[in-house]
């Protein structure tokens, strides 16, 4: 017989209200950013008054976990899916505030129109309108006196009646008893089923993920009964990853968090008010990718929740015990990775040091998460740093030059880890791998081939470009200019793409990564749609206008040479193009190489 997965009931909002305001439910997205629009709230008033439809909410009632004294207690209940709706409630019917995207608390009110049976949100002039309730909320309290209101609205707007605004006003009134159909999840249900469910119910919707559920997850954990630990963590995590990216809104955080503020946590992430470095801005999925690797050594996010919610994996029972650790180790690695000197220090001798100056030129975010998460047990076991910053950026150009990020890396980076247990085995990996994976094949012919895509949306471009910066190599037709000065978008064809459409290349030709160089603006533009033979005569020959500060053959060859460029070009046209690039792409392959020794 199928085990029941679920079981569906209908239940008062009034009741789910009430769950909420006890905590005998829990909804972590109220502590987060609501994203409906106010005329969102309006219309689901409008609806449940009219009696339509509104769509389901889905709990999971969390498995009962084991005590040390062999008790158990009761699991909270988790809302899965339904969490807009319902803090779209709270602030509607119960008059409560909705946290903005600046973490600003701020009241969405409905106001009602007893007359015309409309909703709105309120404005000025529902607020002065004598015919409008301004704030539904405030006729939602139990207890409230509809005779007093009714007797006051009907004297003050002629050609009502008492029976037909008396009904109208229970009408409304009774929104808050009206049924929604609730989806409870069995509690016997594996934690990764309903990660799974989690994920895929609200793949429609705001777009959620596993570090969703795991948020979640930590939010409702309390160490003692009524402690909120757990939802203490979850902010913790969401504050630094939205600081991050908006240090100006640190003001606005402390001024609408007091309690928060008040902690060690938040004062822990206090420096970040006065960061302006944006290279590498983690999110919260970043940050939970980083922790579960380096204190439960799991790059699996399932298996992370699976240990945070006290998974003994031998009984496949949840015990307190196990969860209580867990939740340790977890304080431990948000800790360590917001530390504002680790942090920095990665930024800067890691991604820096590795060439990347512009975040956009870290696409690959999974290298650069298990970057960081090696760094940290580096220095955790007590590694040199010095030798440590050398391995990790060798490790992060290994990743992204064999594709370790990507595909099954979850299982990957989790090997990879539980190498690293001493000073020392860092060293003797990176030999291994370099081995295993960076032998003269790969140099002249795999990473030869990379330079053959048709896309700059490519890691193998990017570390091309990291080479040039590491190396101090200048800008292509630019003796003053290195490549590092130029934004990472100041890239332009060395065969103009006009020259070749016109000699019938498409895009797919024109575009290859080989054709690509770091140019100035202005000399890309005097450069036009001339073939390469023209446009480099015109320089060399001294009556051009093309902007180049380079005089002479000797100067441009050097100038190549920064660039990767081979001396085909000199007097290169159309029928040179192919030969061109399969020259090029050895070329950029060889200053990848040169560029790896110094690492």
């Amino acid at each position: 017989m199928e085990d029941i997965k679920f079981s569906l009931n209908q239940t008062p909002i009034s009741t789910i209200l009430a769950w909420v305001e006890s905590g005998a439910i829990a909804i972590p997205e109220i502590q987060r950013p609501f994203v409906w629009i106010s005329w969102q709230v309006r219309d689901l008033m409008d609806s449940l008054y009219q009696g339509y439809p509104v769509g389901y909410i889905i709990t999971w009632q969390n498995p009962d976990v084991k005590l040390k004294d062999g008790s158990t207690s009761q699991g909270k209940r988790i809302l899965i899916d339904g969490q807009q709706r319902i803090t779209a409630l709270r602030a509607a019917i119960s008059g409560l505030n909705v946290v903005d995207k600046k973490y600003k608390k701020r009241r969405i009110a409905i106001s009602f129109n007893p007359l015309t049976e409309e909703f709105r949100t309120r404005t000025s002039s529902t607020e002065r309108g004598k015919e409008w309730i301004s704030d539904i909320a405030e006729v939602m309290v139990n207890g409230y006196d509809t005779l007093t209101f009714v007797d006051e609205y009907v004297a003050r707007t002629p050609g009502t009646t008492r029976q037909e605004i008396n009904s109208r006003l229970n009408r409304l009134i009774q929104i808050k008893n009206k049924q929604i159909g609730e989806i409870q999840l069995s509690p016997s249900l594996d934690i990764n089923i309903v990660n799974e469910i989690f994920v895929r119910i609200n793949a429609s919707g705001v777009n959620l993920s596993n570090a969703d559920f795991a948020m979640s997850k930590i939010a409702v954990y309390e160490k003692d009964p009524g402690d909120e630990m757990g939802m203490r963590l979850r902010k913790f995590i969401d504050y630094f990853a939205h600081l991050s990216a908006a240090p100006d809104q640190f003001k606005d955080i402390a001024q609408n968090d007091t309690e928060f503020a008040k902690t060690d946590y938040f004062a822990k992430i206090a420096w970040l008010k006065n960061e302006t470095d944006d290279l590498y801005d983690p999110t919260y999925n970043d940050i939970i990718r980083v922790v579960g690797l380096t204190q439960f050594a799991r790059g699996k996010l399932g298996d992370v929740v699976s240990l945070l919610s006290g998974r003994n994996f031998e009984t496949r029972q949840d015990e307190k015990e196990i969860a209580d650790l867990s939740f340790q180790k977890l304080e431990k690695g948000l800790y360590q990775f917001t530390n504002e000197n680790k942090f920095k220090q990665f930024v800067q001798n890691i991604l820096r040091g590795s060439g990347y100056d512009e975040p956009n030129m870290l696409i690959a975010r999974n290298a650069v998460n298990y970057a960081y998460a090696m760094y940290l047990r580096l220095l955790d076991i007590g590694e040199n740093h010095a030798d440590a910053n050398s391995l990790v950026r060798r490790l992060l150009a290994i990743s992204l030059m064999t594709g370790r990020h990507s595909g099954g890396f979850e299982t990957q980076f989790e090997q990879d880890i539980k190498r690293i247990q001493s000073a020392g085995d860092m060293a003797k990996f990176i030999a291994t791998l370099e081995e295993q994976e960076l032998s003269d094949v790969f140099w002249n012919s795999t990473l030869v081939d990379e330079f053959d895509k048709p896309t700059t949306n490519n890691p193998f471009w990017h570390m091309f470009i990291a080479a040039q910066n590491k190396l101090l190599k200048q800008s292509f037709l630019s003796k003053n200019n290195i490549a590092r000065d130029l934004a990472t978008d100041d890239i332009h064809h060395i065969f103009p793409k006009n020259y070749l459409v016109k000699h019938g290349y498409d895009k797919s030709i024109y575009n290859r990564i080989a054709n690509f160089v770091h140019l100035r603006n202005d000399i890309n533009i005097s450069v036009s749609d001339l073939a390469p033979r023209e446009y480099l005569g015109d320089i060399l020959s001294g009556g051009n206008n093309h902007h180049s500060d380079i005089v002479n053959e000797a100067e441009m060859i050097n100038n190549f040479e920064d660039n990767a460029i081979p001396k085909i070009l000199l007097q290169a046209e159309v029928d040179d193009y192919d030969e061109f690039l399969r020259q090029r792409q050895v070329l950029m392959a060889e200053m990848v190489r040169e560029y790896y020794k110094t690492l």
